[in-house]
């Protein structure tokens, strides 16, 4: 995949798993499972280094739950730190592609 679009691509993850965890606590496989339902491809392997890059943030934090089927599971929970970030790059995002999709309006319109 071209850098440009894994760099986009990465922001957009982060804000979506903080939005998924915002809406309730989740273990990572439940964050992959959310995600793919919601049309966006991820894997665990995309998933794992996202979770873990926003505990080191201490904008998420862990705690084990016992699984009906399998294993204790580690859960996420956005922390307050976690809350203020969310808004802050929900806010950011809805203004960058805002603008972004007024530039690429002429782009659509030009292909017809």
């Amino acid at each position: 995949m071209d850098e440009r679009i894994t760099q986009l691509r990465k922001g957009a993850l982060e804000l979506a798993v903080l939005a998924l965890l915002h809406q309730a606590p989740r273990y990572g496989g439940k964050v992959v499972e959310d995600l793919t339902a919601g049309g966006l491809d991820v894997s665990t392997g995309t998933i794992y280094p996202v979770l873990t890059r926003l505990k080191k943030a201490e904008l998420v934090q862990t705690h084990w739950e016992e699984s009906p089927a399998g294993p204790p599971r580690k859960f996420y929970t956005l922390t307050d730190a976690g809350q203020e970030e969310l808004r802050a790059l929900a806010s950011a995002w809805r203004s960058l592609s805002g603008t972004i999709e007024e530039l690429l309006t002429p782009l659509e319109a030009s292909r017809r």
